[in-house]
């Protein structure tokens, strides 16, 4: 038994290495058996690991991640959608659905539900043709919103992932996607969610409408038996499959407060796409962290003011926030130089807590920026022969 412990954590929470970032980053890249997969840092976007992660692939239902967040930011979730009959027999046979009738009126919220959970196609069509009209003009609000969140290479045909050979994306801007998304408290707690049961309609007036989450990493255990690919620090997000797209996975995962976001693509088999998001956050979490390299109100340099008296020209640069890098195993004991930019002209007089500049410090392809702040006033040098020059000319002047 103590054996088969320690083999388990062995293969799924591998303890704190002391191997290098190199030596582990080289380990995950020979174990990645997808096509397409990304690791990014939610904060921050930074790119951990990639492989094919610029490439076209197909997104299956992971599409419904976009579908979702532009529900929650155009619909109060109490609102209530009808089904149309386009919407429950525009889906082709063999694509998930949720047994939704036509007529049903069913709010967003539960519509959000079905469709991240139980991955229902007719759910997205419903709730496209709720916010636009139709659901052409929903695919065009997608892509819209693709742009605005900064994807460069995709493009969406449908809300729901029913393949299309012109409905595709990459895994970075899947991650990019999710990245946004994550950030919305609302979607944060729809996809962390194991089930969910839709409530019974005139139409429907059953309460047999219940659907576990598809994503095994944040489910512990399948009717009883334990799942394998449980993973503790999971948090969300939504599984795709499609014959053309293979087995896909959008996943995030926080441990104290660090998170990460995986998109596994074109993946053999279901086991697969678990297994290698398992190991991206396992490398991740094993040598990332934040460490704070500068805490709020230290002092970063002193500078003179020319035109400052002489017991107030001497000023402390404050900065006003902490700031904290994402550090690896091999550059966490770097030393990092702050870069400083002064404001333009900056001379007295000038009050406690003025903003005079910022900091800049460089790490890993990031750059972490914060305001610097004056730590006292600084009053102005009183040339008194000279202020006393210029009354008697303007007296001459006078007379």
């Amino acid at each position: 038994l103590i054996l088969l412990v320690i083999l388990i954590q062995t293969l799924f929470f591998p303890l704190f290495s002391s191997a290098s970032t190199k030596e582990d980053f080289d380990s995950l890249n020979s174990s990645i058996q997808s096509e397409a997969v990304i690791l990014i840092e939610s904060s921050t976007g930074k790119v951990i690991y990639s492989k094919n992660g610029e490439e076209r692939n197909y997104p299956a239902s992971t599409t419904k991640i976009l579908a979702a967040i532009i529900a929650i930011e155009n619909c109060s979730l109490d609102e209530m959608a009808t089904v149309s009959e386009y919407a429950v027999t525009s889906i082709p046979s063999g694509y998930t659905n949720a047994n939704i009738q036509v007529g049903e009126s069913l709010s967003i919220r539960d519509l959000l539900y079905a469709l991240m959970l139980a991955s229902a196609n007719e759910a997205a069509v419903i709730i496209g043709e709720h916010i636009s009209g139709s659901y052409e003009e929903f695919v065009n609000l997608m892509n819209e919103k693709a742009i605005e969140i900064g994807c460069t290479n995709s493009h969406f045909m449908n809300g729901n992932g029913i393949h299309d050979d012109n409905h595709y994306t990459t895994a970075h801007d899947l991650a990019k996607i999710a990245q946004y998304c994550m950030k919305n408290e609302t979607f944060r707690q729809i996809v962390a969610t194991t089930s969910y049961t839709l409530p019974a309609t005139k139409l429907y007036p059953y309460n047999d409408r219940t659907f576990k989450n598809t994503n095994s990493l944040i489910i512990v255990n399948n009717n009883d038996v334990e799942n394998n690919y449980y993973y503790p620090y999971a948090i969300g997000i939504k599984t795709g499959f499609t014959t053309p797209a293979g087995n896909c996975l959008v996943a995030a995962a926080n441990n104290n407060g660090l998170e990460f976001i995986s998109v596994v693509l074109g993946s053999p088999d279901k086991n697969t796409r678990y297994v290698d998001a398992i190991n991206m956050f396992n490398f991740a979490f094993n040598n990332y962290s934040f460490m704070k390299l500068q805490a709020k109100s230290n002092s970063i340099t002193t500078i003179n003011i020319e035109n400052g008296t002489n017991d107030t020209k001497s000023l402390d640069l404050l900065i006003n926030s902490d700031v904290n890098v994402l550090a690896n195993l091999d550059n966490r004991n770097s030393t990092i130089e702050p870069k400083i930019n002064l404001k333009e002209n900056l001379s007295a007089p000038i009050s406690k807590g003025d903003v005079v500049g910022t900091v800049t410090y460089d790490l890993d392809g990031l750059s972490y920026t914060a305001d610097l702040i004056a730590s006292h006033d600084v009053e102005e040098k009183n040339n008194s022969l000279f202020t006393l020059f210029l009354k008697i000319v303007a007296v001459l002047v006078l007379i």
